[in-house]
């Protein structure tokens, strides 16, 4: 009698939503009325049509309770069959403020992100930001969020304030994320493209998955991951466009000196980075994590936003991975960028 076929048994692990956002209203009152908040949304709104802009502010009305409530955000999560999120600010970095409100605009959303996340501590962990504009202080708010405040690192737009993300001058936030062993969750805020985009949202559907990419292209050719391999990189949106055109990357590091500014092929450092797996269809997410490996995926949802996901585990089955791959990027991945490696 031939012995039946053994299925392994993958343990099961919490799902995990890497992707969401907690508004803070006092935070967004220390800055209002300034005229780097009325030039900061000029800018914004030169990437979207008024008819975008109007429907933009009746959602962020009608979601107020699902930005700010933790009651709320937990019937969220239970809704999706999701046991714990990664909560970050909208995000509200303001990177052209001065030290001293930045710092205490920093400060303000970090204790909000810490008390929000206190009120459901086995289900939610909290990011903050730092300004990174200012990187002396941005390192002391850095290991006091996450020493202090118990958060697991912190959200970063793509650029800052005009400077890219791999501009040297911030390289002593991501020593001391690395050292920390701090999450650092790159996720656009606005788009460089103004308005050649501002008709039909494509400031948001193109360009923000443009800003992620442009953004890792710069930390990836510059060498910046050459200089802190430990850095734990999260990108939001499944990274943007990079994963899907790397190959050009490559090409031309192979071919042009003048863009061989990183130690390997750029395809090399996709994965030393992780990626939420908010890409939409099966087929984008199976090609994520064929280039990019399913241990560099995380689940995202960019609750509780329209252009959010609702079913991420429906989803995910529908990509039609091994047990073991649903498994890590369900949660097992996500737990580890978490709880592993702190302060190392």
């Amino acid at each position: 009698m031939s012995a039946v076929p053994r299925v392994p048994v993958v343990p099961r692990v919490p799902v995990v939503d890497f992707h969401g956002h907690l508004a803070v209203p006092a935070a967004e009152a220390l800055v209002a009325g300034t005229p780097g908040l009325a030039a900061e949304t000029a800018a914004e709104q030169r990437a979207h049509s008024p008819a975008s802009l109007a429907v933009n502010l009746a959602q962020l009305g009608r979601l107020r309770a699902k930005l700010t409530d933790v009651s709320a955000r937990l019937a969220d999560l239970d809704a999706m069959g999701v046991d714990a999120q990664v909560v970050g600010p909208m995000p509200m970095h303001h990177y052209w403020t001065g030290r001293d409100t930045a710092e205490r605009l920093a400060t303000t959303v970090n204790e909000a992100v810490a008390a929000h996340c206190a009120r459901a501590p086995e289900r939610l962990y909290g990011l903050g930001t730092v300004p990174l504009q200012h990187p002396e202080p941005a390192v002391t708010l850095l290991e006091r969020a996450v020493d202090g405040y118990g958060l697991h690192g912190i959200s970063v737009s793509t650029t800052v304030d005009g400077r890219e993300l791999a501009d040297r001058a911030h390289d002593p936030v991501w020593r001391a994320a690395e050292a920390l062993g701090a999450v650092v969750f790159v996720h656009p805020w606005g788009c460089s493209l103004g308005e050649r985009l501002a008709t039909h949202y494509l400031g948001n559907t193109v360009g923000q998955p443009v800003e992620t990419a442009v953004a890792l292209s710069h930390l990836i050719f510059t060498g910046v991951l050459d200089r802190f391999p430990r850095l734990k990189l999260v990108a939001a949106h499944g990274g943007g466009y990079l994963p899907t055109y790397i190959g050009r990357s490559d090409h031309a590091w192979r071919v042009r000196e003048d863009a061989r500014g990183c130690a390997e092929p750029p395809s090399a450092y996709l994965r030393r980075l992780w990626f939420d797996s908010l890409v939409y269809t099966p087929r984008a997410l199976r090609h994520l994590v064929a280039e990019v490996g399913a241990d560099r995926v995380v689940l995202g949802t960019d609750h509780p936003f329209d252009m959010g996901v609702d079913d991420p585990l429906a989803r995910l089955d529908a990509a039609g991975f091994a047990p073991a791959d649903r498994a890590a990027i369900a949660g097992g991945n996500a737990l580890d960028l978490l709880l592993k490696g702190r302060n190392a």
